[in-house]
Formats: structure tokens, C-alpha cells, sequence
């Protein structure tokens, strides 16, 4: 083989061979494979309404525009070389002022870790923390960390939630891990639901955590910590409050790792800005592994990230315009799932409450699309896509393969005209189901 010559079938399972067990086995998005439908059906000419996309189109959703002006600058200025590994300080330093004035919570500066978004965070949390067969709980949807278990050698414990718990998982089903567990993850508002944890939940877990670890301290046990994942939560769109680990027991500042940025509260996810905060002796193990592998901000967006988080009438002019956007147009699904309910059909819809995402339940398994039987969650978004032109995500894709029928719906990259026909194109596909 030379050049650009593609290996034979039997060279490229040879080379295969090479790989490591866990990077062999290690599977790529299950949504990649839905969008490569969804490209396939636009470019033979289909209107497709595109709701798989975690993602905003720039067009509906810019950035704002100090981000963008602020950038600029920052090019200008001749901010092009390496930042500091852990981020440059006054980034560091805007992000605490900002969690003190909007979390009332307080953060040194030290214990702020920076890099090209919130992704290379969670990898450098579970590295930094987590050994092999060591064992992380995560509820079932979640977003990622069965990767990132199997990256790390984990005993990935999954915790089955469902509707009735708003997809979060309670005390105790915690409780059974709570002696030999080295990592608890959550994440709210929760990616792919769109509903955010309350405070009485996480209060109960954050004072059992701290007993806990008060117990592993007079032992000599490692301690037991919190990933808390809060990209979306300046996109909370209703009344319901958004609560973390610090705020509701300032003693879990030992024991919570905060991971955040620019990326959704700001429609910035191609600018990759994110930010972690975390005990001392964590931060500084995240920075290390973050500076080899050269996982930091850009430097120039660095510099306009930290004028936008200090200035904070615009955050509130932008957050003000971006919850509205987002939180009509899943308004408009709501209603109109309500609306389908109401005429009979078995859909149902959580109220949006945080992200860009509504948790809708399309329940035909058992109805016959001519001659074909509706039996899996996939057959349903596979009838919706061909017969509707609309693209949904199911929740097996975010490993709740109890979570049958369940699907997330996201308005990051639709336009609210779009939106609504689209509906009314599943509404009539629905309705050409036969009954069983």
C-alpha cells in the first residue's frame, strides 16, 4: 500500500488487529447513523425536519455579539499562541465571579480548569479519578458515559429512571453503591430529556455523600465524588429552579466536579469554551492530563469568553433572547403532542423545562404500517423518518432501552414554520397506522 491507496479488505483487518481491545470494541455514535439517513433522504430531494441535533444552526441562533466582536479583538491583539494549559487567569477569574453572582456559591479561581469545551472535562474527570474496575453510577438516559466507562476500564453501573421520576434517579437507588462506588454522575437539565433534577433529590444524595465519605476519611477508604454535568443550565426555560451540588450542601466542595461552558447557554458549540471546577488536588490532576494532550480554549476566544461571562447585562439581554427561542419551539411540540393525545393517538409529551430538548413517547408498537408490524422503538423513528420526514433520536440511544417509545426532540437547528409542518406531517403519518 502507498499513498492514498485504500487498504485491501484482508490489510485492513490486519491493521485492525493492531488496535487496542478497548479502542477495538469502542462503538461510535448510534445518532451518526440517523443522520447519515437523513442525508441520504435530502439529497434525493425529501423535506426533512431534522430534529436528532444536539447543535444550533448559526442562522436561527447566532452568538452574541459581544462573543463574536470580542473574538476579533482578540485576533487582533495578537492573541494567537499557546494559553496557559489551565487557562489564561481571566477566565479563570470571571468564571468564579460569575458562579458566586449567579450560584451564590464560591469558587477560587485555582480550582478552574479551562479547555476546548466540556467533552475534554469529563474525559479528564473520569481519567483523573476512576481506575480500572473501578465503579461509576449513572442514570439510564445519560448522555455519553457508557463511552467514557468503557474508556476508562469502569464497572459502569446503570440506574433505570423513567418519566415518573422526570428521569432522575431517587435516593435510593443510589443508595445500594453508595460503599464501593468512586464516581457518581448527573446531569441537569438532563441531555436528552430536557427536565432538571430537583432540590430535594439532590440535597439527599449530596448529605449522604458527605456522610459517606465522613465514614471513608476515619477508615482510610477513597473518597466518593459527584460529576455534575450543567452545560444547559442557564437554559433553563421555565419555573423550575436549577440547583447544584455546592448550593444545596456548601460541604460537597471536597467532593463535586463541575463541568460547564460556552457552548449551549451561548449556541457558541463551535467556539469550544468549556470550564470545570473542582477540588485543589483534582483541578491540578485534570489540568495535567489536559496539558498533554493539548486539550485547551483557543486563546483569542479565551479572551472573549471572560468579557462576556464579566459583563453581565449582556448575558442577561442574550439569555433572555435564546430561552425564548428555544422555549417556543418546544411550546410547539408540546402542544401539538398534547393536541395528538387529546384526538386519541398514544403520544405523550414532559413539559420542557431546561435545553433544547422535549422527552416525547410515540407508543404505536403493535401497529401495522401496511403490511409491517411496529415493533421497536427504532422501527417507530425508521416510520416517522420515511413517512414523515421528520428525524427523532430514541432514548436507546442514550442506553435506556427500558425506556421503550421514548424519544428526544431537539429544536437547536429548526425554524418554528418548519417545526409545525413537520408535526402535522407525523400527525397524518399516525393516523395511516392501522390499529391492532
Amino acid at each position: 500500500m502507498s499513498g492514498n491507496v485504500a487498504p485491501t479488505a484482508a490489510q485492513a483487518e490486519w491493521l485492525a488487529s493492531g488496535l487496542s481491545p478497548m479502542a477495538a470494541s469502542l462503538r461510535g455514535s448510534s445518532i451518526l447513523v440517523i443522520a447519515a439517513r437523513v442525508r441520504e433522504l435530502v439529497a434525493g430531494g425529501a423535506e426533512v425536519c431534522n430534529l436528532t441535533i444536539g447543535d444550533f444552526d448559526p442562522q436561527a441562533y447566532p452568538i452574541p455579539t459581544e462573543l463574536r466582536v470580542g473574538t476579533k479583538r482578540a485576533y487582533d491583539a495578537g492573541h494567537t499562541n499557546y494559553p496557559p494549559a489551565n487557562g489564561i487567569p481571566a477566565l479563570r477569574t470571571a468564571v468564579a465571579k460569575m458562579y458566586e453572582r449567579r450560584l451564590g456559591i464560591t469558587v477560587d479561581p485555582a480550582n478552574v480548569s479551562v479547555a476546548s469545551g466540556a467533552r475534554p472535562l469529563l474525559f479528564a474527570a473520569y481519567n483523573a479519578l476512576v481506575g480500572e474496575g473501578d465503579k461509576v453510577v449513572y442514570a439510564s438516559p445519560s448522555w455519553n458515559n457508557n463511552h467514557y466507562t468503557q474508556i476508562v476500564g469502569a464497572n459502569a453501573v446503570k440506574l433505570p429512571v423513567g418519566p415518573e421520576d422526570n428521569f432522575f434517579p431517587k435516593m435510593e437507588a443510589f443508595a445500594p453503591h453508595l460503599r464501593d462506588a468512586r464516581l457518581f454522575f448527573l446531569n441537569s437539565p438532563l441531555n436528552p430529556s430536557g427536565t432538571m433534577i430537583r432540590r430535594e433529590v439532590l440535597q439527599e444524595l449530596c448529605a449522604t455523600i458527605v456522610t459517606e465519605n465522613e465514614r471513608r476519611r476515619a477508615v482510610g477508604e477513597k473518597p466518593l465524588f459527584l460529576l455534575y454535568d450543567q452545560i444547559y443550565w442557564m437554559l433553563r426555560l421555565g419555573d423550575v429552579e436549577h440547583v447544584d451540588p455546592i448550593g444545596v450542601d456548601p460541604r460537597m466542595a471536597d467532593y463535586a466536579i463541575y463541568v460547564d461552558g460556552i457552548s449551549k447557554a451561548f449556541a457558541a458549540t463551535g467556539v469550544r469554551v468549556g470550564w470545570g471546577v473542582s477540588p485543589a488536588p483534582l483541578a491540578a490532576a485534570m489540568n495535567r492530563l489536559l496539558g498533554h494532550v493539548g486539550a485547551w480554549a483557543p486563546h483569542p476566544e479565551q479572551h472573549a469568553t471572560a468579557a462576556l461571562l464579566d459583563d453581565d447585562e449582556a448575558v442577561d439581554r442574550y439569555l433572555a433572547w435564546i430561552r425564548r427561542e428555544a422555549r417556543d419551539r418546544l411550546q410547539i411540540i408540546f402542544d401539538k403532542v398534547s393536541a395528538m393525545a387529546d384526538a386519541g393517538l398514544p403520544v405523550r409529551a414532559l413539559a420542557p423545562e431546561g435545553a433544547i430538548y422535549l422527552s416525547v413517547q410515540i407508543d404505536v408498537r403493535g401497529w401495522k404500517a401496511g403490511d409491517k408490524v411496529l415493533q421497536t422503538t427504532a422501527e417507530i423513528g425508521n416510520y416517522l423518518l420515511d413517512e414523515a420526514g421528520v428525524a427523532v433520536v430514541p432514548f436507546d440511544a442514550f442506553g435506556a432501552t427500558h425506556a421503550q417509545a421514548w424519544f428526544r426532540l431537539s429544536v437547536g437547528a429548526v425554524e418554528r414554520e418548519a417545526l409545525a409542518r413537520a408535526l402535522d406531517r407525523v400527525q397524518a403519518a399516525l393516523g395511516r397506522l392501522q390499529r391492532p
